[in-house]
């Protein structure tokens, strides 16, 4: 385990700094629809901010060598016959995670952001600190990139014996309050914007569900055969 955390580790701090060659280019995309430039209260807020931007592409950039660091740790312990189908796991998570990315980044960040101009337009004056733009982009981004990554946790957890369809099932109605409590959280108060959250992480709950019972049939086919021939 040791050796797997040491190649993601050094995977990361690579990833960074090649994203760190090139943070001002992707600075001034993330800001090109802003029509004043972010303020900075010190000289240290500058590096700061380029370092955050570093750490989350390098975060998704290190993504894969992750998941196949803890596949290949965890491969002993799958049945040779649904190893293939586990290594799904690794493309899988990159591509939901960047598909989380990019919800949050296109839709609620620009939506959350409208909304709260409009509330501050007639009694204040907005001028935004990079480092507090920042912070509320990759809070508005980066846990729905973990959130997305649902169904590819659940298939893998499922093929080790961890989850199965009918605990998932049992736990629907629990899961869905902490997906509520989750969106009405990080949303703003009003009902549209907690329902363009919320149906998604509902949709993802009933795929992973969905992706679960496919696995468990799947692996008790296996395993009926197994036993037939023994």
């Amino acid at each position: 385990m040791r050796a797997r955390i040491i190649r993601t580790l050094i995977a990361f701090l690579v990833s960074m700094v090649a994203a760190f060659i090139y943070v001002r280019d992707i600075y001034q995309w993330l800001v090109r629809d802003m029509d004043q430039k972010l303020v900075i209260l010190g000289p240290s807020d500058v590096m700061w901010v380029y370092f955050m931007i570093a750490g989350v592409v390098a975060i998704a950039v290190t993504l894969p060598v992750a998941a196949y660091q803890t596949w290949k740790f965890v491969q002993p312990a799958v049945p040779e016959q649904a190893q293939r189908a586990t290594l799904l796991f690794i493309p899988s998570i990159t591509f939901l995670f960047l598909l989380g990315i990019f919800f949050g980044y296109f839709i609620l960040f620009p939506m959350v952001l409208h909304f709260m101009n409009e509330m501050a337009a007639n009694d204040f004056a907005a001028m935004y600190t990079a480092e507090k733009y920042f912070t509320f982009m990759i809070h508005m981004t980066v846990p729905f990139g973990l959130l997305f990554e649902m169904p590819a946790v659940v298939m893998f957890l499922t093929k080790l014996g961890i989850l199965n369809p009918h605990r998932l099932a049992k736990a629907r109605k629990l899961a869905y309050f902490i997906l509520v409590i989750v969106a009405v959280t990080i949303t703003p108060p009003d009902i549209l914007s907690d329902v363009i959250v919320i149906v998604p992480l509902f949709l993802l709950y009933e795929i992973s569900i969905t992706i679960s019972k496919f696995v468990y049939r799947n692996q008790l086919k296996m395993q009926n055969e197994l036993n037939a021939n023994a």
